[in-house]
C-alpha cells in the first residue's frame, strides 16, 4: 500500500491550486493526491472485494491515531502534514469510490453518492461552519467537478448520459465564491461546461481556459 511518490494532478486540478489563496493550498493538493490515488486503485480492480480490502486500508488508517501511521507513503505523509487531527474528514472520499466498485453499468443511487462523497470531501478544506454562507456554493461546484470529472472518464454511453441527467437535474443558479474558494468555482465553472458538451474533458477545447479565467476573476 505504501508508495514514496506522487502522480502528477489533472491540469483542472493545478489550476485550481493556483487560483486558491496559500493557506488552503497544501489540503487541497492532498485532497486532489488521494482523490487520484483512490481512482487509480477502483480502476485497477477486477475484483470488488479485493478493492473493498484496500478501500478499508485507507479508511482504517485515516481514523487511527498518527502515530500508528506507515510512513513513505506520500499521500498519507501529506494528510499527516496538512490535514493533521482532521484526517477522517477525508473519509467520505474513501466511501465515493467505493461506490465504483459495483458491476457495470453505473446505477444513479450509486452516482449520486459518489459525487457527495467526493463533494463532501471536497468542501471539508475549507473548514466550514453550517452557517457559512459560502457553504452551499462551494458544495454545489464542489458537486459538478464531481460528476463532470466522472463522465469524462466512464466508456459507457449510458453511464455518461445517467451523470449528465444528474447535473440537468440539479440546474440551479451559480453563486458567487468567496475569494479564498476561488479555486473551487474555477473547477466547478469546468465541470459544467463540460456536462454541457455531453461530459467531455474538463480542459478539453479553447474555451476551456477562458472559462477557468472567468470563475477566477468573478467567483462565478
Amino acid at each position: 500500500m505504501i508508495e514514496d511518490t506522487a502522480e502528477p494532478l489533472p491540469d483542472e486540478a493545478k489550476l485550481a491550486l493556483a487560483y486558491t489563496q496559500v493557506p488552503l493550498r497544501d489540503p487541497l493538493r492532498v485532497f486532489f493526491e488521494l482523490d487520484l490515488r483512490l481512482g487509480r486503485l477502483v480502476s485497477a480492480t477486477t475484483e470488488p472485494m479485493l478493492g473493498q480490502m484496500r478501500l478499508a486500508w485507507w479508511r482504517e488508517t485515516l481514523v487511527k491515531d498518527e502515530i500508528d501511521w506507515p510512513n513513505g507513503d506520500h499521500v498519507l505523509d501529506g494528510v499527516k502534514e496538512h490535514w493533521q487531527s482532521r484526517a477522517s474528514s477525508l473519509l467520505p472520499l474513501v466511501d465515493a469510490w467505493e461506490h465504483l466498485l459495483s458491476d457495470p453499468p453505473l446505477a444513479a443511487e450509486d452516482a449520486i453518492a459518489f459525487a457527495n462523497g467526493r463533494r463532501d470531501a471536497l468542501t471539508s478544506v475549507f473548514e466550514l461552519e453550517a452557517a457559512d454562507s459560502a457553504q452551499f456554493g462551494i458544495a454545489d461546484a464542489a458537486w459538478h467537478w464531481a460528476l463532470a470529472d466522472l463522465a469524462s472518464k466512464v466508456t459507457l454511453l449510458e453511464e455518461r448520459e445517467i451523470l449528465i441527467d444528474l447535473a440537468r437535474d440539479r440546474a440551479l443558479g451559480r453563486l458567487r465564491l468567496p475569494r479564498h474558494a476561488k479555486g473551487i468555482a474555477v473547477i466547478g465553472a469546468l465541470g459544467r461546461r463540460a456536462l454541457e458538451r455531453g461530459g467531455r474533458p474538463l480542459m478539453e477545447g479553447r474555451g476551456a481556459s477562458l472559462v477557468a479565467i472567468r470563475a477566477a476573476i468573478t467567483g462565478l
